[in-house]
């Protein structure tokens, strides 16, 4: 898969270079952003093989933009994964529910 485009959305720059880093180092190609607003479009202009994607972000939040996501035919069948520090156990099946297609801890949980 060396090559594939990878979106993260995430507004901690530590967590986000360090996923970036990750990614690259594997032969991925990476976009960031720090907004939920701002990985919805850049989901849609450049069709990322998967989205990487905090929930709790300034402005929208994770869930609304993944809902924003499902809604649109260009990115309802992309695989976001939520990184997040916030994936309680309650909260999991809620997210899944939601159509995440998996939720992992951040790098700072």
């Amino acid at each position: 898969m060396a090559g594939t485009l990878i979106l993260i959305v995430e507004d901690n720059e530590k967590n986000r270079k360090l996923i970036r880093d990750v990614l690259q180092v594997k032969g991925y190609q990476t976009l960031e952003t720090e907004t939920a607003e701002e990985g919805h479009t850049l989901a849609v202009e450049h069709h990322p093989a998967l989205i990487l994607m905090d929930i709790q972000l300034p402005g929208m939040d994770g869930i609304t933009a993944l809902k924003q996501l499902r809604a649109n035919p260009i990115t309802k069948t992309t695989p976001v994964i939520a990184i997040t520090a916030s994936a309680m156990t309650n909260n999991r099946q809620a997210m899944l529910a939601e159509g995440l297609t998996a939720i992992k801890a951040s790098p700072s949980a």
